[in-house]
């Protein structure tokens, strides 16, 4: 699991929820190359393991935000995104951004219900 890359926690426990803090496509604070395709695969990659270690899964997010430096990216980003997701959809916003830590071009961020 790759570490934050500023002072923030990762993942917030209140009450039945837990809120993630946004996922990027890094490892050790370095974006890992290949664009889009590479960045998403890897954000999501982050935040599984996240999930994981706080003994949740991705079946029980119930809302995401993503963040894209491009919105002409949404079209792959939703290839990706829902390829992990597979059939569970949870609520989510897709929102435009100047810039995102270490130059990323996504970014992805989630709250869970611990039910």
């Amino acid at each position: 699991m790759s570490k934050p890359v500023g002072p923030y926690t990762p993942a917030f426990h209140a009450g039945d929820f837990l809120m993630i803090s946004g996922q990027i496509g890094h490892v050790d604070g370095l974006i890992v190359e290949g664009g889009l395709e590479a960045e998403a695969s890897k954000a999501l990659d982050n935040l599984k393991k996240l999930l994981e270690a706080e003994g949740v899964s991705l079946n029980q997010v119930v809302k995401t935000t993503v963040f894209l430096t491009d919105m002409d990216d949404y079209v792959r980003m939703n290839e990706i995104y829902c390829s992990v997701f597979d059939e569970h959809r949870p609520a989510r916003s897709a929102v435009a951004v100047a810039a995102l830590p270490l130059g990323a071009c996504i970014e992805i961020e989630a709250i869970v219900y611990k039910s």
